[in-house]
C-alpha cells in the first residue's frame, strides 16, 4: 500500500470515529435534556395600585308613612299618615339636603336626600335617620329608620299579605335618569313585576299586588338604569284594632353567616310563638341553617336549632320560649341566605312590632344618627377572638364614652335621642340600635359609612 493511500484511509477512519462520537454525544444530550428541567420564561404582569377618587356621600330617606285604603272610591290610593322628624349630621359640617317628587301620595311631605360633598379628595361621613309616631283608627305605632344608600340589587325579607296587613314596597330613585325595577317574589307561588321609577321620584305599591297568596314572601329588587332605595312599610290591624307599624330596610344580598344584634323578646299572654319569628330564604340551593341565640352580655346558648331550607322557598320559624330581654342571633348556613327577624311587644290594640335585619361587619369609623324616639340603646356584638374597644363621640361636643366588647361577647349601652355619634372601633364588630316603650318599637342595624374609596389593583 502506497504512503498516500495509507494516509487517506487513516483520515477516513478518524472522521468516522469522530462522527460516531459526536452522534453519541448528541443522543446523550437529547436524553439528558428530556429529563432535565427546561428553562422557563416568565413575565410578571404590569400592575399598579390605584385609589380612585371618592364620590359624594349620598343617603336617601324614606319620607312620610303611607296609609292605604282610606278612600273608599279609590281603595288603592295612598295618603300621608305621618311626617317623620329628621336627625342629620356630617363630619364636614351640615350636609346638603334636597327633596324628591312623590306624585302618588296625597298630602306628601318631603322625601329628602342627604349629600356630603367631597373636599380635598376625601368623602365626608354623613348620617341621617327619621322617626314618626302615628295614632289612627287604621294605623298606630312607632317607626324609625336611617336614611340609606341606593342599590342595584336588594332584598326585602318581611311583610305579609294575610288579612289585616297593609304592607307597601317603597321605591326611591334619587338619580337623574329613570330606573327600571324588577320585583321578583319568592314564596309558595312565584311572580314578578316591572316598575318604572322616574328620575328623582318616589313611588310605592302594595305587597298584595305582586305577592298574592304568600303569607311570608321575600322580594328581590333589581334595578336597571339607576340604583334605587327599597323600603318595606308594614302595618297591621287585628280585629279592627291597629297593632303596629314598621319601616324595614332592604338586605344587600345573600350571605353565609348573618348576624343579628339587639333582637328583642317580650312577654306574651299565653302562646308566645308569634312574638319573635325568623324568616329565611336560600335563593339558589337547598341549605341547612344552624341558628344560635344568646342573651345580651352572655355566652350561654339560650336556643339552638337547625332549619332545612328548600331552594327558592322562604321558611319562617318561631324563636319561642325566650325570657324577655335582648338577644343576639347568629346563623351558619351552608349556602348563601337572606334573613330577617320580626319582634312584637303584644297582640292587642296599642301593641307594636319591628323587623330587624342582619348587622354587617364594622371595622372603620361610622357616623350614626339616633332619631327622636323612646329609650334608644346601642347593641354591640363581637364574634372575633379578641376584645374590641369602641369609642362613642357625640358630634355636638358631649362627653366621649369608651366601651370594651369582649371576645365572642356582646354589650349594650344607652344613647341619647336626636344625637349623632362618631363610632370608632379597634376591631371588627356588629352593631344595632333599638328604641322601645309601651306600644313603641323599632330597631335597625348600623351600616358602614361610605368613607374613603379602597385601593384597587389595575392591570394594563
Amino acid at each position: 500500500m502506497s504512503t498516500t493511500r495509507t494516509v487517506r484511509v487513516a483520515a477516513t477512519g478518524a472522521r468516522l470515529v469522530t462522527g460516531a462520537a459526536v452522534a453519541v454525544a448528541c443522543v446523550i444530550g437529547v436524553v439528558s435534556a428530556i429529563h432535565a428541567p427546561w428553562p422557563e420564561v416568565t413575565h410578571d404582569p404590569a400592575q399598579v395600585e390605584v385609589t380612585p377618587l371618592p364620590g359624594d356621600s349620598l343617603l336617601v330617606c324614606n319620607g312620610d308613612l303611607r296609609a292605604l285604603g282610606r278612600n273608599s272610591v279609590d281603595p288603592l290610593s295612598m295618603v300621608s299618615a305621618a311626617t317623620p322628624s329628621l336627625t342629620v349630621d356630617g363630619t364636614s359640617g351640615a350636609p346638603t339636603i334636597a327633596t324628591l317628587q312623590v306624585p302618588d301620595l296625597a298630602g306628601a311631605g318631603e322625601v329628602r336626600t342627604i349629600t356630603g360633598a367631597v373636599e380635598d379628595r376625601t368623602a365626608p361621613l354623613v348620617a341621617a335617620s327619621e322617626s314618626a309616631i302615628v295614632s289612627a283608627e287604621d294605623m298606630s305605632g312607632f317607626a324609625a329608620l336611617p336614611c340609606g344608600t341606593p342599590r342595584l340589587e336588594s332584598w326585602l325579607v318581611g311583610g305579609t299579605v294575610d288579612t289585616g296587613a297593609s304592607d307597601l314596597i317603597v321605591l326611591t330613585n334619587a338619580a337623574e335618569v329613570p330606573s327600571t325595577v324588577t320585583l321578583s317574589v319568592y314564596g309558595t307561588s312565584r311572580s314578578s313585576r316591572t316598575v318604572i321609577v322616574p328620575a328623582q321620584t318616589q313611588v310605592a305599591l302594595p305587597v298584595t299586588s305582586i305577592a298574592a297568596g304568600n303569607s311570608f314572601p321575600v322580594v328581590q329588587v333589581t334595578a336597571d338604569g339607576a340604583p334605587v332605595r327599597a323600603v318595606l312599610q308594614s302595618s297591621l290591624v287585628r280585629t279592627l284594632d291597629p297593632a303596629g307599624v314598621d319601616l324595614q330596610d332592604a338586605v344587600p344580598g345573600p350571605q353565609l353567616h348573618p348576624v343579628f344584634a339587639g333582637v328583642q323578646a317580650f312577654a306574651a299572654d299565653g302562646d308566645d310563638a308569634e312574638m319573635t319569628v325568623l324568616r329565611m330564604l336560600s335563593p339558589e340551593d337547598a341549605a341547612q341553617a344552624r341558628v344560635t341565640v344568646r342573651a345580651a352580655g352572655s355566652n350561654t346558648v339560650a336556643n339552638e336549632f337547625t332549619v332545612s331550607l328548600v331552594a327558592g322557598e322562604p321558611a319562617q320559624v318561631s324563636l319561642s320560649g325566650l325570657t324577655p330581654g335582648s338577644y343576639s342571633v347568629q346563623i351558619d348556613a351552608d349556602a348563601p341566605i337572606v334573613s330577617a327577624i320580626r319582634q312584637q311587644d303584644g297582640l292587642v290594640r296599642g301593641s307594636d312590632f319591628s323587623w330587624m335585619t342582619p348587622a354587617p361587619e364594622i371595622d372603620a369609623d361610622v357616623l350614626l344618627a339616633v332619631p327622636a324616639g323612646p329609650a334608644p340603646r346601642l347593641h354591640l356584638l363581637n364574634d372575633t377572638d379578641s376584645d374590641v374597644t369602641i369609642t362613642l363621640e357625640p358630634t355636638d361636643g358631649g362627653p366621649t364614652t369608651d366601651i370594651t366588647v369582649p371576645a365572642d361577647g356582646s354589650v349594650d349601652t344607652a344613647v341619647t335621642t336626636r344625637t349623632n355619634y362618631l363610632l370608632r372601633t379597634s376591631g371588627t364588630v356588629h352593631a344595632a340600635v333599638t328604641m322601645s316603650a309601651d306600644g313603641r318599637l323599632a330597631g335597625w342595624p348600623v351600616q358602614p359609612s361610605a368613607g374613603a374609596a379602597q385601593s384597587i389593583t389595575v392591570y394594563p
